[in-house]
């Protein structure tokens, strides 16, 4: 299985919840192969943020070496499963694909942990540590659930 996690700039959220679900992997043990993008490629090359870097680190969980790409339409041949992060990059993800078995493969990350709820990985860019730390939780909390559902066979 191959997941990648999609934010913005992939700078911030998407990196995070890559490494959060890379540490989890190798902990469970699972061949799955873990990456992330943005929808623009603003940043790509860099690492993630400075501030997402030490969140990451404060919980034990580094995302330092990292690099930022931008989304590409081969990417839905490449992963059999993408997370987006907000409606935007739902919207953004969603208008590159090529057909309906590449629009299946587009989900809300928090879907897994709030089903049905709609919900959207805030952008902590803007803001102070507090927000960090808030999507640091919400996506720590949606990767325990997207193991769960690996586990039981329940992801596709």
């Amino acid at each position: 299985m191959k997941i990648v996690m999609v934010c913005l700039g992939n700078i911030c959220r998407s990196p995070l919840a890559d490494g959060l679900m890379r540490k989890k992997v190798i902990e469970n043990k699972l061949d799955i192969i873990v990456d992330s993008a943005g929808t623009t490629g603003i940043h790509a090359g860099k690492s993630p943020d400075p501030r997402m870097c030490q969140t990451a680190k404060n919980f034990d969980t580094p995302i330092d070496s990292l690099k930022a790409r931008k989304f590409t339409v081969e990417d839905f041949d490449n992963f059999d499963i993408i997370f987006v992060m907000d409606k935007s990059n739902k919207s953004n993800v969603l208008q590159m694909a090529k057909n309906e078995e590449d629009k299946k493969k587009v989900h809300l990350i928090l879907e897994m942990s709030h089903p049905g709820q709609n919900l959207e990985v805030p952008d902590p860019y803007y803001g102070g540590e507090e927000g960090f730390i808030e999507v640091y939780h919400l996506l720590d909390i949606a990767t325990d659930c997207i193991l769960e559902k690996i586990k039981n066979n329940e992801l596709n």
